[in-house]
């Protein structure tokens, strides 16, 4: 006899429990909606019979006049059920981006920020999602990466985000609801057809399955080829980069350059995911690489949306956006921490002389010189360019002053570069 439903979707709930660590909570993303109110009531009776703790967390996007009626819902059902909840209301952004994408943003950026680090996220996705995930990118003419869809987990910020359910059709997670007889708010905007997956979901997939029964299981199945294929790609490029790698955060361009196309986009690609920043658009890719070989003096930069990428002496460097510096001083009594536009500097000095007056603290403005121990006075600007500081960095140091004489450079967020001679700054994390 086959399972019902409920014993099939509570099994699969005590799975995924039974690999989250002893002493991390649940949360359960709770939108309202059937996939997702079902998803909590049976993880509360699951969580409640292992003993384990268990809190919902709902994102309000004040898109659409019922999201006040989906978080009276929320609410109700987390009180019958006797789950904490939070609530999160969330402004949504869409320059640069269709809605959907928007509002999917402005979700998971409220789940990194309201759920504990170490807790686990557990979201109602299932294998018809996944279908149209995987049709979505493949029109979007995505890569391995994007038709591998949405990972069963993944880790991010501090979080694990489970999906289990993602193998399950909604058929089964529909037949289960209706034989709980849960109530659930349905989204008005569900039925708007001008949105990319709902004409998907009203009028393409009909059309396959009413020719190919399976045609969501076989989209799931090429998402899970892809995933799988993705993560080999991964770790071969992880592997491959430590070759080209060197120093602050940059990887020997003229090596990469001799890479064939595809693998130097493979490359970047996964370069961007080790340093946190978003991949390049296609165009802006090519754009990068065909400037591989640019000369060892040309500054050349190429930026996307969240990320930038310099080419330097033969060096390719990744990195978020560098916003421009106001002008900043500061007065320092070289002791405590120096707060600086950039973050905190942890140093103390240790002066061979009292000090006299407070130390003075600045943006490097150019024609310093500093009393090094056994190499006399050196000029900052030949300093730095022997040591090969990026240009871009060599304005966001911090220089400190006693009186006119610069006794440190300091390279956020803490780096010592130079200190003078009979000055000695040591790391306050050290100290205490």
């Amino acid at each position: 006899m086959a399972p019902q439903p409920l014993n099939t979707l509570q099994n699969l709930l005590n799975d995924a429990l039974a690999e989250t660590p002893p002493g991390r909570s649940i949360w359960v993303a709770l939108s309202g909606g059937l996939d997702s109110c079902l998803l909590l009531v049976l993880a509360a009776t699951v969580c409640e019979q292992a003993d384990r703790s268990l809190h919902a967390i709902h994102i309000n996007h004040g898109l659409q006049a019922a999201a006040l009626n989906f978080e009276a819902h929320c609410r109700a059902l987390c009180e019958r059920t006797n789950v904490p909840l939070r609530v999160v209301n969330v402004a949504v952004d869409t320059q640069g981006e269709g809605i959907e994408g928007a509002a999917r943003n402005a979700r998971y950026k409220a789940f990194f920020a309201h759920i504990p680090t170490g807790d686990t996220l557990w979201l109602a996705q299932h294998q018809d999602d996944q279908a149209e995930t995987f049709l979505l990118a493949a029109l979007r003419g995505s890569g391995v990466r994007g038709l591998a869809g949405m990972p069963f987990r993944r880790d991010a910020q501090g979080v694990s985000l489970v999906r289990p359910w993602l193998a399950v059709r909604r058929a089964v997670i529909e037949a289960a609801a209706h034989a709980n007889n849960l109530p659930w708010c349905e989204d008005p905007t569900n039925s708007d057809i001008a949105l990319d997956r709902n004409r998907l979901r009203h009028q393409l997939l009909p059309a396959l399955r009413e020719r190919w029964p399976t045609a969501d299981e076989a989209l799931a199945g090429s998402a899970a080829h892809a995933s799988e294929a993705d993560t080999l790609l991964t770790e071969y490029a992880q592997a491959e980069l430590m070759t080209l790698s060197g120093c602050r955060h940059s990887i020997d361009a003229t090596a990469l350059e001799a890479r064939s196309r595809p693998r130097q986009r493979l490359l970047v690609r996964t370069l961007c995911q080790q340093q946190g920043v978003p991949t390049p658009p296609q165009k802006r890719l090519e754009s990068l690489l065909d400037q591989l070989s640019a000369r060892a003096d040309a500054a050349v930069c190429v930026e996307w949306q969240g990320a930038q990428a310099r080419l330097w002496r033969q060096r390719l460097y990744l990195m978020a956006p560098l916003e421009p510096l106001a002008p900043w001083e500061a007065s320092w009594d070289g002791e405590t921490p120096l707060e600086t536009p950039l973050g905190s500097l942890d140093w103390q000095v240790v002066l061979s002389q009292p000090l006299s007056q407070r130390l003075r603290a600045t943006w490097r403005q150019g024609g310093e010189v500093i009393q090094l121990a056994g190499r006399g006075r050196r000029d900052l600007k030949r300093l730095l360019q022997e040591a090969e500081v990026p240009p871009w960095e060599r304005e966001r140091l911090v220089v400190i002053m006693q009186a006119e004489a610069c006794i440190g450079v300091i390279r956020p967020p803490n780096e010592l570069l130079w200190q003078a001679e009979r000055v000695a700054f040591s790391r306050l994390s050290s100290s205490v």
